[in-house]
Order: structure tokens, then sequence, then C-alpha cells
């Protein structure tokens, strides 16, 4: 009996698919040291952004049941 893929949990916590088949991912930069950063700055790293075409292929990797 073979044994069952297991998905990567980090990039579980990290990855959600898209309705189109795309990835979301949070922006970076927004968890400490953020008194020298401006407000817009820390605004627009709100929200969510899509995971880069090149990148895709990792993700489905570490992910398989979110094929």
């Amino acid at each position: 009996m073979s044994q069952k893929q297991k998905s990567n949990s980090g990039a579980a916590k990290r990855f959600k698919r898209t309705g189109s088949g795309g990835y979301k991912r949070k922006n970076s930069h927004l968890r400490h040291i953020l008194t020298k950063k401006s407000a817009k700055r820390k605004r627009h790293l709100r929200g969510s952004a899509m995971v880069h075409d090149s990148d895709v292929v990792l993700i489905k990797r570490m992910l398989p049941h979110d094929r």
C-alpha cells in the first residue's frame, strides 16, 4: 500500500487557491519595525497579492491536494 501525499504545512498556511487556478499570498514586510515605514506603505502592504506565474509550479508541488 502506498503512502498518502502530504501537503507542505508551511505552504498550506501561506497560499490559497483562487477560482481561476492561481494562488494568492500575503505581502511581506508588515510584521515588525513598523515605526519607520510610512502609513501609505503599510496601507499598500495590506491585502493580498498573486503568486508569480514562474512560482506556481513550485506551489502546486507543495500542495498536491489543491490541484
